[in-house]
This record gives structure tokens, sequence and C-alpha cells, in this order.
């Protein structure tokens, strides 16, 4: 598979890399390394995303990461454009127009299959991330990554697998991390940059969205809502809370954690997350959203109530037939 990556490469002289929108760690270390691998190959290369890198990942940029609203003007449009860790270019925002111009799209991406996804690409659900999959096609074409590539390359890893705990962490993600520390990765400066460094308003929202905390389906199935007065009251950001939904995963008894978030300009986002039973990759992918076995996720045009009890009638059914 991975030869269709360079087979791709081959085609063309100049590429356009973006991923999803909000960007996130997986992403954007997954731009930094496929950049490096296309640049060392002789490729005129841009990292162009449709927002601005969130601000507890922009320890990974140096500023090589440009926003689509800020360069539209510029873009060759006779350039390929790659996308990263999504197949659905209804994920990567604004961006999206650019499709229709260029001369190929290719996706690389570590997800469940998108039955919605027309493009070409390399695609391998196995993996942990897709900076696994980036980091392998550095080694085997024989790129040593920088410094910062390697930073982040190893925060997507942890990122995407909770620091190496869920469901999808293998021998073969441990031989990544392995290669990356070699490389001289510190894994607390990491971990440091990614749970060590939010703000009071963080915790503080945390504390506002645990209160409405309930538990449906007979003690399976946990909710928590984010309102968008509740970033307004507490300061904090709306990716201060993407952790929030792991939190009622540590009672044994509960197999689904949903939590829909409304941000600042009243979008209604729903994340999903399983023990494994539960498939809620399928459910997102219904949704027009995608994800993993464990853990998916999606946009809705509805508000954040009717978006819960859409989504609680969806999970309820796919609880019944296990």
């Amino acid at each position: 598979m991975s030869n269709a990556v360079f087979e791709f490469l081959s085609r063309h002289s100049s590429l356009i890399l973006t991923t999803h929108d909000p960007a996130d760690a997986d992403g954007l270390g997954a731009e930094k390394i496929f950049s490096l691998i296309a640049s060392t190959m002789g490729k005129q290369v841009r990292i162009i995303n449709s927002g601005s890198v969130p601000e507890n990942f922009r320890f990974l940029d140096e500023d090589s990461i440009e926003s689509w609203g800020n360069v539209r003007d510029t873009v060759k449009r006779d350039s390929a454009l790659v996308i990263l860790d999504t197949t659905d270019e209804y994920n990567i925002g604004e961006l999206r127009e650019l499709i229709t111009g260029v001369a190929e799209v290719f996706v690389i991406d570590h997800h469940e299959p998108n039955q919605f996804c027309t493009f070409k690409g390399y695609i391998d659900n196995t993996a942990s991330s897709t900076c696994e999959l980036m980091l392998e096609l550095a080694l085997e074409a024989g790129i040593k990554l920088t410094p910062k590539c390697a930073e982040a390359a190893y925060a997507g890893l942890v990122y995407d697998t909770g620091f190496f705990a869920y469901s999808k962490t293998t021998a073969r993600t441990f031989k990544s991390a392995l290669a990356l520390a070699e490389a001289g990765v510190s894994p607390y400066a990491v971990y440091r940059e990614l749970n060590e460094k939010s703000s009071t308003g963080a915790l503080l929202l945390q504390k506002k969205v645990l209160s409405t905390l309930e538990i449906h389906n007979q003690g399976r199935v946990a909710v928590q809502i984010l309102r968008k007065g509740d970033l307004e009251a507490s300061g904090a950001r709306f990716e201060d809370a993407e952790n929030f939904i792991n939190i009622p995963l540590r009672s044994r008894e509960i197999e689904v954690s949903i939590l829909v978030k409304e941000n600042r300009e009243g979008q209604t986002r729903c994340s999903l997350r399983s023990k494994g039973n539960v498939n809620v990759s399928q459910i997102a992918q219904a949704l027009r959203g995608g994800g993993h076995v464990s853990a998916a996720g999606f946009k809705s045009s509805l508000g954040p109530d009717e978006t819960l009890s859409m989504i609680l009638e969806k999970v309820t059914q796919a609880l019944d037939e296990l």
C-alpha cells in the first residue's frame, strides 16, 4: 500500500497538505512529517489548513502552517492536494473549495473506512495514528526526521493512543515510539505540553460540563453537554473540552460516553467513546462523521439538546442489538 504514496509523489512536483478542521496533534504531526518527506524528494510543499493551529498544539509549529483565509489567492491550482488524518472532504473546512481545482486529491488516513470517500489514497485502519504511518514512510524512504518533526510525530502518536492506552496500540506503535525516542524526543516534554499547560478556565469549564453528567440505558451510557455560555463564563477555549468525554469511562459500568459540544459560534459537534462493544464509528459515519470503533464524532446541524436526543436513540439501538 505504501507504494501508492511514492507513486503519487512521482506524479507531482507541487503539493498542498491539509488536515481536518480543527487540527489535532496527529493531523499536524502527519503534515510536518509528510512535508519533510516530499521536500526531501525535491517537491514544492505548502501546509495549508482551514483554520489556525489550536493554541494547545502551537508548540508543534514553527510558523510553517498557513491558514486558508490568508493565502487563498496565492495557491497554485495545478498542485496536488494531500488530505491527512481524514477521508471526509466535509471535515477539512473552507479549504474544501480547493478540491475541484487541483491536479489530484490523495488521502492518507488510519480511521475506519468512510463509505462516502471517493478519493484514492493510502488508508490503513490497523495503524494507531497517521503519524505512525508517516514515520514508517519516512523510514522506508531513508529520510531522517528533524528534531521538530520527531517531536511532532511523537505528539501525534501519544495523542491518538491516549499515551499508549487505546485499543489500537500495538507492538508496531511501540516500535515507532522507540524510533522517536532514539531520535531524541523527550516523552516528558511532550506530555507536559499536551497535559500540563491548560488554563484555570479549563478547570472551571470541566467543573461546569461535569455537572451536566447524566446516566442512561440502565447505567451503561453517560452523557455530558457543553454549551457556548459555558465557554464564555469560564473563559476557556473550545479545545479545552477535548478530553472531558473520557472521564465517565473510568466507571466499570459505563460502556459508551457521549459529549455534545456547542462552540462560541453556536455550531454543534458530538464526540463518542466506547469500550469496544459498541462500534461508534458506524454510528458517526451514518451521520457524516467518522473515527474509530471506540472513538468517533460528527458535526450536527441541530442544537445541543436535539443532537443529544438523536444520538441517545442511536446508541440505545446499538446497545439493544448486542
